[in-house]
């Protein structure tokens, strides 16, 4: 019996080869004939050693036994983070599947794998909850490996394609890591995981990987609206701000997190009113982090999809700020350098600039001094005179469309205040000469003061010029409005 205690460990390996190979079966396999730790122990090493191409086969094969063995063993909490620990560093090697052709298909075993390692956490989940609260230290050992189970969260969760109108083995198993395992494990609700919890200083997996779980679990929250009935009614704004260290965790990283994180981002702000985000906001340290990483999916990410997804969360943030938040933030983005980007703030200074001059809509930072300080800011050129302006295209036609729409409007209205004024200067030129008509020289003067009366040229009186003056001046003006007439026609020729 001592022979087969020592050598039960070093047939396992042979045994679980044969199984892989021939998909046969372990049950009939007497484990117990050998000491618990060292064939808990040797089952690791299989794991930690599995063949890349024999990753899920081994997996399926061995966790039933794994859990079986695990839940005998009595200083088990950290046997538990020890096996998940190692199995989820073999599932990270698998492909994630992202079409749903490939789900179904599952040629790598990645989602028979996930359900497989979710069954094997379900007992000593069940397990803490059943003692609900009279709980020692070996049970809270264990909840911390529990939590190990987060890193699911990570990988493969934060490189899949999850539609919740489809429910896909990995959307099955995001709901199953939240609502059966880590809310379970962690025995506090999710606003205090996210926002407020010791946990984010005492993890039991390093800070990169933790935060990244975290962030999974706010996407899946507030995105995927995962057990989101859990989730306190909060002030939108606040919810934002908390969001902002996993947004920039998602958008700093490669694509397949920038396109959840730009999700998060855009879902957030949906929640939050118009033109309402304060000013103060823009002096977060994560928000200002978070403007420069978009700006960067807009400049450099290669993929089209994420830079279109990226230009209409750019737009809905503008949207957001209140006016001296826009006013600043336009200031903070003209250091990007970028024409394209540089021509978009300029294309919403020119729509906020409409907006302040309508009725009601009074706003100083978009209108007066306000206006033209940023205008200088946004228009100038980058490097003065030897700007290459063949590269600003971009920025400089939203430029010119702006002053032809302008140009249009005053040419429009110089071409009314001339009208008037000509009118005006004929109707009196017309009255004088009627007046010189007369013989009467008392009434000549009189009713020459009274056609004239009202008018002044620099602060002087007409009345006090001779008929013959005044008749000048006025026929002078009726020439000057002819002139500036055939200026606009000609600067619109041009």
């Amino acid at each position: 019996q001592t022979m087969v205690k020592s050598l039960g460990c070093v047939l396992l390996a042979p045994l679980l080869n044969e199984v892989v190979k021939k998909a046969a079966s372990l049950d009939h396999c007497q484990a117990a004939t050998c000491r618990p730790n060292e064939l808990l122990h040797s089952m690791l090493e299989l794991v930690e050693g599995i063949d890349p191409g024999a990753i899920s086969e081994t997996i399926l094969a061995l966790l039933p036994h794994l859990q079986t063995l695990l839940r005998l063993d009595e200083g088990r909490a950290a046997c538990v983070g020890s096996a998940l620990r190692a199995l989820q560093e073999q599932l990270s090697r698998l492909p994630v599947p992202y079409t749903e052709q490939q789900e179904e298909a599952d040629e790598h075993g990645l989602c028979r794998c996930c359900a497989a390692l979710t069954a094997f956490t379900k007992p000593f989940v069940e397990e803490l909850k059943r003692k609900d609260g009279n709980t020692t230290a070996e049970d809270e050992e264990l909840r911390t490996e529990l939590l190990k189970c987060m890193r699911s969260l990570r990988e493969p969760l934060l490189e899949a394609e999850l539609n919740p109108d489809r429910k896909s083995p990995l959307w099955l198993f995001a709901v199953e890591i939240m609502l059966q395992v880590t809310l379970p494990a962690i025995r506090e609700p999710l606003s205090g995981l996210l926002f407020f919890s010791s946990l984010r200083k005492n993890t039991p997996m390093d800070s990169s990987q933790f935060k990244e779980a975290r962030a999974c679990l706010a996407y899946l929250l507030f995105v995927q609206l995962i057990t989101i009935d859990s989730f306190p009614a909060v002030f939108h704004v606040f919810i934002l701000q908390c969001n902002m260290d996993y947004i920039n965790q998602l958008l700093s990283t490669k694509e397949s997190h920038v396109l959840k994180g730009l999700a998060l981002f855009t879902t957030t702000l949906k929640r939050v009113q118009d033109s309402s985000l304060p000013v103060s906001l823009l002096d977060l340290r994560s928000f200002c982090r978070a403007s420069q990483n978009l700006r960067r999916v807009l400049t450099d990410c290669p993929i089209q999809r994420l830079r279109e997804s990226g230009l209409q969360l750019f737009q809905l943030l503008i949207n957001k700020l209140e006016a001296e938040a826009k006013h600043k933030f336009f200031c903070m983005l003209k250091t990007s350098n970028h024409a394209g980007v540089e021509s978009y703030i300029i294309k919403n200074i020119r729509n906020q600039f409409e907006f302040s001059t309508k009725q009601g809509n009074d706003t100083e930072r978009f209108l007066g001094a306000e206006l033209i300080s940023l205008l200088r800011l946004v228009l100038c050129l980058p490097q003065g005179a030897d700007t290459d302006l063949l590269s600003s295209m971009d920025l400089q036609a939203d430029v010119w469309e702006e002053l032809c729409r302008l140009k249009d409007e005053y040419i429009k209205m110089l071409r009314v205040c001339i009208g008037i004024s000509r009118a005006y200067y004929s109707s009196e030129l017309k009255a004088l000469r009627e007046d010189q008509k007369l013989k009467a020289r008392a009434r000549d003067a009189a009713r020459s003061l009274a056609s004239v009366k009202g008018l002044s040229l620099k602060h002087e009186k007409v009345s006090s010029m001779s008929p013959e003056v005044q008749q000048q001046v006025l026929q002078s003006a009726l020439v000057t409005f002819d002139l500036m007439e055939s200026l606009i026609v000609r600067i619109e020729e041009i």
